[in-house]
Order: structure tokens, then C-alpha cells, then sequence
């Protein structure tokens, strides 16, 4: 991981989302989670703000030491608890079935392995835990994926490894998740960047 990678890129999303129009996407789609969530992604604890009451421990999985150390004021300011539990959402050094709730915001874009990762969230997954996610990605009109296609490779190098072409629901979907409700529009922006996926799915029991 080059210095680009590791020490701009996390100050960068830290902040670009950290926008007001940003929490209050947090702040809905963390709505009605409770008990113990799993947070793949958790980056600098943007979303510890919008947990709701209900949700008692959050497990964070995040890769980056940067946003560790971004994170470190909020978790320690924090009304829930907030205990890591490994570097990568491929890999999460959780229990089967030990969680009440999973959440990912703008994480599903970027992770390398991103169907191992959905793998590992069903699994720590009870039979009926909720699974939220808000995420950007792949547009419906075809004049906006021709320049989602043509962008990608620079943005790949340019945010480390994010895609624009990513479809989240058809990715929850194929991991054997439950999709509950799917809301998608583009957000104010350029329209490759904008169209974002708002998601909320349960691991069947």
C-alpha cells in the first residue's frame, strides 16, 4: 500500500463523507438495527453517530490505520461501545451467528473480495439478523454506465480500488440474503458518482 493510499485516501473519504446530505443518509439507513452489529468498512466511525439506542455493541471491521486512528475521538465519545474485530471484511474474527445486525455505508464498492465478505456478514449473521447498506454504484441509464466504464480505471487508482460499476442489491442479493427494501436515486453530484443504493436485507431463517 502506497503513501496515496494509506495516508490521503482515508482523510480524504473522512471528510468528503462526512457531509451533512451524508448523515442523514447514515442516520436513516442505521434505523431500526439493534443488539449487536457487525460494521464492515467502519473507516473513521462516520456512522457511530446514527446507531439508534437499540444497538447495545458495534464489532468495527476496518483494514485501514488511518481511519483507525480518525475514528479514535468518536468511539471514545461514543453512547455504544465499539470493539474491533479484524482487519478485513473477507475475514471477520467473529463467532458464527453472533450478531444481531450488520451495516456497511460506501464500503461494498471497494472491497477487494466483496463476495467473500457478504460470505462472512451472513455468517456471523443469527437467522433473521438484519443486514443495512447504503452504497453507490452502477447507474440504470446507459449514457451514465458508458462514462461509469470509462472513468473506473482512474478511479480505481485514484480512491484505492473503488468501483463505480458495482451493483450492491445484485450483490447482497447473490451472498443469500433477503432483500427488504431497495431504494435507489441519484443524489445531488456528477451522475457517475451519484447514484446511490440504499438497502435493507435479513439472512433467512
Amino acid at each position: 500500500m502506497g503513501f496515496w493510499s494509506r495516508e490521503v485516501v482515508p482523510r480524504f473519504i473522512d471528510k468528503a463523507c462526512g457531509t451533512e446530505a451524508m448523515r442523514k443518509g447514515r442516520d436513516l439507513i442505521a434505523q431500526g438495527l439493534s443488539g449487536v452489529v457487525v460494521e464492515i468498512g467502519f473507516g473513521s466511525g462516520l456512522n457511530i453517530a446514527s446507531y439508534p439506542p437499540e444497538v447495545t455493541l458495534v464489532h468495527a471491521v476496518e483494514p485501514s490505520t488511518v481511519g483507525r486512528r480518525l475514528a479514535a475521538d468518536r468511539i471514545g465519545s461514543a453512547r455504544v461501545p465499539v470493539e474491533y474485530a479484524g482487519l478485513r471484511g473477507e475475514s471477520i474474527e467473529l463467532d458464527d451467528e453472533s450478531c444481531d445486525g450488520a451495516l456497511c455505508t460506501f464500503t461494498l464498492c471497494t472491497v477487494p473480495g466483496v463476495e467473500q465478505a457478504l460470505r462472512e456478514v451472513f455468517r456471523v449473521l443469527k437467522p433473521g439478523g438484519r443486514f443495512h447498506f447504503l452504497e453507490h454504484g452502477l447507474a440504470p441509464d446507459e449514457s451514465t454506465r458508458t462514462w461509469q466504464r470509462r472513468l473506473e480505471p482512474f478511479q480505481l487508482r485514484l480512491a484505492d480500488g473503488c468501483h463505480l460499476t458495482r451493483e450492491p442489491g445484485e450483490l447482497v442479493r447473490a451472498a443469500g440474503f433477503e432483500i427488504e427494501s431497495l431504494d435507489s436515486a441519484y443524489t445531488k453530484g456528477p451522475k457517475p458518482w451519484v447514484y446511490m443504493t440504499m438497502g435493507r436485507a435479513l439472512r433467512p431463517t
